[in-house]
C-alpha cells in the first residue's frame, strides 16, 4: 500500500504544478459517511468496538486538453458495517492516465468498461452496493471509419484493495451503419459484437479446470420514428466453479438473451422487455463469491423509490430465470375531465420473473441439457421468483399542492431471492399503497407528507413468518436553497412476533450551501435486503447517529 502511495503521488504531482501556472484544470469531489453504532437488543443491533465507523473518499481529476488523469483515496478506519469488513485501511486503489491521438483513446491504470447491456462485461462503481470492480490494466479505443467503434482491453478486477488472480481480456466493435454509409433514412441500425476471456491457471489437484473461459455476444439496435428495438445474446463457455462446492461441478455452458422495444411520442411512452438468463455469472476468479462477478444482468423490475414498495425487492437469478416486465406511461391532456388544469400523469407498470423450462443448467448438473427460453416466460408453468403490478397516478392540484399516489401488488418468493431454504418462508404476497403530498407554503418553503401501508400475506405452505404488514409515515420540510428537515417513522405492526412489532424512527437534519452538503441523522435501522438494477446486498440492523459531508471543486 505505501508503494501504491508513492506511486500515486509521483504520477499526480506533475498535474498539480502544472495547474498552478493554469496548464490545466484540476477539479474532483470528497465524500465522508461516519455511523455510530449501540447495541440494540429489540432489533438484533450490534455496537461497533470502535463506536464510530468511517467511509470517505478524495477524488481528483486533471484534464489539460487531450490527456486526463486521475486518482481517487479510500479510507476505511473501519469500514460501515453494511460493508465486507475487507475493505480496511487506507489507499489509492483507483488511479489512471488517458489521452486521445489521431482518433485512437488510450487509458492506462484503472478504468471502468461495459460491453452492449452489459452480459459478458460490466465494470463499475456503486457505493451504495459497496461494489467497486473497475479493470487495472491497458484499454484502447479507435473509430478506423465513420460509424465503426472498436474497444481491446486487458486486465485484473479490482476486489476491496486487491486484485483477481484472474486476467481479464476483452473486445468489443460496434457498427453504425446509417453513419458508415451516410443514409439518411428514417430507420437506424446499429450492430455490435463482444468477446471477453479470463485466463486463470489450473491449480486444482482432483479437478480439470478450463484455464481460458470465454464468453461472446452480439447485439442489435433498430430505431425508427418513436420505436426502439434492442436485442442481444450472449454465450459463455462451461466455467464449472460458481456458488457451489468444488465436488458439485457444472460444464454446461452459460446463455442469456435479452429484448427490450420502446415506443414514445408526445404524452405516451410503452416499454416491453424481457430475457432469458442460464448460468450466466461470470467471475474474474473461479470458487470466489459475489463481490467477483464482472457482468450483468439487467433487471426486469420497477425500482421503486418509496421506501414499503421496495421492501421486498427483486434480487436477478444468473443462474437461471425468466421473465418480461411492461412499462406503460401516459399523460391525460390539460383541460379535459381527467386532465384537469395541468394534466395527469399515469404509470402503469407489469413485471415477473420465474424458473425457466427445465430447470437451470448448474442445478441440473448436465453437460447436455437445454432449458427453452421461448417455453420459460410463463406465467403457470414455472416457479415463480417476483412479480409486480403497480399504478402509479401524479397529479399537480394547483400552484402549491402536488400529489402523487401509487398502488402496488406484489409477491415475492422470499427462500429463492435470499437464498433461504426451499419451504421456509415460501412466497410473501403484500399490497402497497403510497399516497404522497407536497405543499408550497411560500417562496423556498415546502412541505411534504408520505403515508405509506403495506399489507402482507405469508404463504400458507410456508415453515416460518414473514415480517407481516407495515405502516410509514414520512414528513419533510425544505427551506431552499439550504436546509431541510425529515422525520420517518416505519412501524412493523403486524409481524407475528409481537416482541418485533416495533417502530424504527430516524430524523434528519441537511445543510447545502454552495459545493458543500452536510447532513447529520439518528434513528434505528431494520436489517433487509437492499438492491440497485438487480444487484443487492444485505443490511444489518442498527441504531445510532450519522454523519455525511460531501463536497466538491
Amino acid at each position: 500500500m505505501k508503494k501504491n502511495l508513492l506511486l500515486s503521488f509521483i504520477f499526480i504531482s506533475p498535474y498539480l504544478l502544472l495547474s498552478q501556472n493554469n496548464l490545466g484544470q484540476i477539479n474532483g469531489n470528497f465524500e465522508t459517511n461516519l455511523q455510530s453504532y449501540t447495541d440494540d437488543p429489540s432489533i438484533d443491533a450490534i455496537a461497533a468496538d470502535e463506536v464510530i465507523l468511517n467511509n470517505a473518499y478524495l477524488n481528483i481529476l486533471y484534464t489539460k486538453g487531450d490527456f486526463t488523469g486521475g486518482l481517487r483515496y479510500e479510507s476505511y478506519l473501519n469500514a460501515l458495517q453494511d460493508y465486507d469488513s475487507r475493505y480496511q485501511g487506507n489507499g489509492i486503489p483507483y488511479r489512471f492516465a488517458r489521452y486521445t491521438s489521431d482518433g485512437l483513446d488510450v487509458t492506462v491504470g484503472n478504468y471502468y468498461e461495459q460491453f452492449g447491456s452489459g452480459l459478458v462485461l460490466r465494470s463499475y462503481e456503486d457505493k451504495g452496493l459497496g461494489i467497486d470492480n473497475s479493470l487495472d490494466g491497458v484499454r484502447l479505443k479507435y473509430v478506423p471509419i465513420n460509424g465503426l467503434y472498436v474497444t481491446g482491453l486487458i486486465g485484473k478486477s479490482r476486489t476491496y484493495f486487491e486484485y483477481s488472480k484472474g486476467i481479464i481480456r476483452g473486445a468489443d466493435a460496434e457498427f453504425n451503419i446509417n453513419e458508415a454509409l451516410k443514409l439518411k433514412g428514417e430507420t437506424s441500425y446499429i450492430l455490435g459484437g463482444s468477446f471477453v476471456s479470463r485466463f486463470q491457471k489450473d491449480n486444482n489437484p482432483a479437478f480439470n479446470l478450463p484455464e481460458n473461459v470465454a464468453s461472446m455476444s452480439a447485439r442489435l439496435n433498430i430505431m425508427h420514428g418513436g420505436f426502439n428495438y434492442y436485442g442481444e445474446y450472449a454465450y459463455k463457455i462451461n466455467d464449472p466453479v460458481g456458488s457451489f462446492s468444488f465436488d458439485e461441478n457444472n460444464y454446461s455452458t452459460g446463455k442469456a438473451i435479452v429484448n427490450n422495444l420502446t415506443y414514445s411520442q408526445k404524452g405516451l411512452g410503452i416499454t416491453i422487455e424481457s430475457h432469458f438468463v442460464d448460468h450466466m455469472e461470470f467471475r474474474s476468479e473461479r470458487a470466489k463469491q459475489k463481490e467477483f462477478i464482472i457482468n450483468y444482468i439487467p433487471t426486469l423490475s420497477k425500482n421503486h423509490a418509496y421506501t414499503l414498495l421496495a421492501l421486498y425487492p427483486c434480487a436477478t437469478q444468473p443462474e437461471g430465470e425468466a421473465g418480461f416486465n411492461t412499462n406503460i406511461f401516459y399523460k391525460i391532456p390539460k383541460n379535459t375531465l381527467f386532465g384537469g388544469k395541468y394534466g395527469t400523469k399515469l404509470n402503469l407498470n407489469f413485471a415477473r420473473t420465474n424458473s425457466i423450462d427445465g430447470g437451470n443448467s448448474y442445478l441440473n448438473d448436465s453437460s447436455s441439457h437445454t432449458s427453452n427460453p421461448f417455453k420459460s416466460i410463463s406465467i403457470k408453468d414455472e416457479t415463480l421468483y417476483f412479480s409486480d403490478f403497480n399504478l402509479e397516478i401524479n397529479k399537480k392540484i394547483n400552484k402549491k399542492v402536488n400529489l402523487n399516489l401509487v398502488l402496488a401488488k406484489q409477491k415475492y418468493n422470499k427462500d429463492v431471492l435470499e437464498g433461504k431454504t426451499i419451504g421456509e418462508y415460501g412466497i410473501v404476497s403484500s399490497t402497497i399503497a403510497v399516497a404522497d403530498v407536497s405543499y408550497k407554503i411560500k417562496k423556498g418553503h415546502t412541505i411534504r407528507l408520505e403515508l405509506q401501508e403495506l399489507l402482507s400475506k405469508d404463504d400458507a405452505t410456508a415453515t416460518n413468518h414473514a415480517d407481516g404488514d407495515w405502516h410509514m409515515v414520512l414528513a419533510e420540510y425544505t427551506i431552499s436553497p439550504n436546509w431541510f428537515f425529515a422525520i420517518q417513522d416505519m412501524y412493523n405492526y403486524g409481524n407475528y412476533d409481537e416482541e418485533k412489532q416495533l417502530h424504527y424512527v430516524n430524523t434528519s437534519i441537511g445543510f447545502m450551501k454552495g459545493a458543500n452538503r452536510f447532513e447529520i441523522g439518528y434513528g434505528k435501522k431494520r436489517a433487509g435486503i437492499f438492491c440497485v438494477g438487480g444487484v443487492c446486498k444485505e443490511v444489518p440492523s442498527s441504531n445510532g447517529f450519522s454523519l455525511n459531508i460531501s463536497s466538491n471543486f
